[in-house]
């Protein structure tokens, strides 16, 4: 009998406490679409708008060394016949010069674009973070995760809050 008086004071003491490990316990999640809000702030249009800017810079830059070697070539099939051999071989060396310095352009635009397009962008993600992250410290969730990023293979509506109107009220987005 004892033991039976132990046990049911030792459940009666545990259910209680159990209850509300669990509700500490109760783990939120969110989730937003962070391409939708960078879709939607202000910064991202003239962001666009400097990188196609830097863009036709570099394509000119690659259209004249393009016509440079274009002329060059023209010429040297118009008189490779008066050429000498010397004179010939030099022609060709600058030819080949020249491709090499457009195909190196070429791959150093294609670095410098990505270096410029973070350099931009970076300000205006590190907005949407923060807002994020101030989001989630408001309502109390412990993660919030991307579903743009592709990494969500599901989510549970019910129990996974859609924070995007919340960031965007932060950024201060209609």
């Amino acid at each position: 009998m004892k033991r039976i008086c132990v046990l049911i004071f030792a459940i009666a003491f545990l259910l209680p406490t159990s209850n509300l490990i669990a509700q500490e316990n109760d783990f939120k999640f969110g989730h937003v679409n962070v391409q939708e809000i960078m879709s939607m702030m202000p910064e991202r249009d003239s962001a666009r708008q400097e990188l196609q800017q830097y863009n036709q810079m570099l394509q000119q830059e690659l259209q004249t060394m393009q016509q440079e070697y274009q002329n060059k070539l023209q010429s040297y099939q118009e008189n490779v016949d008066r050429y000498s051999e010397s004179v010939r071989n030099s022609k060709e060396k600058e030819l080949q010069d020249i491709q090499r310095r457009i195909q190196e352009f070429q791959t150093t635009a294609q670095q410098d674009f990505q270096q410029k397009q973070s350099e931009i962008m970076q300000p205006i993600m590190r907005k949407i973070e923060n807002a994020i992250k101030n989001v989630g410290e408001e309502q109390g969730l412990i993660y919030i995760f991307d579903t743009s990023a592709g990494a969500v293979v599901y989510k549970d509506e019910n129990n996974s809050k859609n924070v995007a109107p919340l960031v965007k009220k932060e950024l201060g987005i209609r």
